[in-house]
């Protein structure tokens, strides 16, 4: 057995914040898209989840399985321009702006 294993699945990990979160807000970590558990300050440890699905605030119209994207200062909505996909809205019907249901994408490839 490897004695240096810190997380075994990695779906919840304590990184770095890279702006002030409040609990159950956005956030993207390099390649790492998920949710503050218990948020903080820029800079500050909190545990991300990357798995699941959550209820969050997204600006714009979202369709089941629509890209939901966050900007560089937290922030989610449907618009790529400028932005990076964090994550996909779920549910069965088109939703309007506002508490959408969405899947965070977890561990992705890190961009650029």
């Amino acid at each position: 057995m490897a004695k240096n294993q810190r997380y075994t699945e990695a779906k919840h990990l304590g990184l770095p914040l890279p702006y002030d979160r409040a609990p159950g807000e956005a956030v993207q970590i390099g390649g790492f898209n998920g949710v503050a558990l218990n948020g903080g300050k820029s800079g500050e440890t909190s545990t991300v989840w990357l798995d699941g699905s959550y209820d969050v605030t997204v600006t714009g119209s979202t369709a089941p399985g629509a890209t939901v994207y966050i900007t560089p200062t937290g922030a989610l909505n449907v618009t790529a321009a400028g932005n990076k996909p964090w994550g996909l809205a779920l549910g069965t019907k088109a939703a309007a702006a506002g508490v959408v249901e969405v899947a965070p994408l977890g561990k992705t490839a890190p961009t650029a």
